[in-house]
């Protein structure tokens, strides 16, 4: 599978992402691991860029890419990614597409942090999401 990053979306996530660092291209609808937001009302509609320290098994996938990202995604997101495939930045904000159109208007960019276990952080974390989930 192949990514093209325009010149303005690849000079933004120079500035995002440190040299050798891993970076998954994860849905962020409430059903990938690395996923805090959504629900049943933005399935297949919202992605995000993880960047994490190491690999992960569930994201194997490479995503060949013209700005030299270690760029991988996992099988349930390739059901939404479609031929033509595109990150440019516009407005301030990341816009994932292919061939169909616009499949996100803002991509996020995140650090991974692993889930806390604390479930009163975990709880603080939500209440401060609020109306970001559905």
């Amino acid at each position: 599978m192949k990514i093209n990053i325009k010149e303005q979306a690849a000079n933004y996530l120079a500035d995002k992402i440190p040299a050798g660092k891993h970076v998954f291209l994860a849905l962020d609808d409430g059903s990938s691991k690395f996923s805090k937001l959504g629900g049943s009302c933005a399935i297949g509609n919202k992605f995000q860029f993880v960047v994490a320290d190491e690999g992960d098994d569930e994201y194997q996938i490479p995503l060949e890419n013209n700005a030299e990202l270690n760029l991988t995604t996992a099988e349930p997101e390739t059901t939404f990614l479609g031929n033509g495939l595109a990150l440019d930045y516009k407005n301030a904000t990341l816009r994932l597409s292919d061939d169909s159109g616009v499949l996100d208007g803002a991509v996020t960019v995140e650090n991974y942090q692993a889930p806390t276990q604390d479930k009163a952080a975990a709880k603080k974390e939500m209440t401060e999401l609020g109306g970001k989930i559905c």
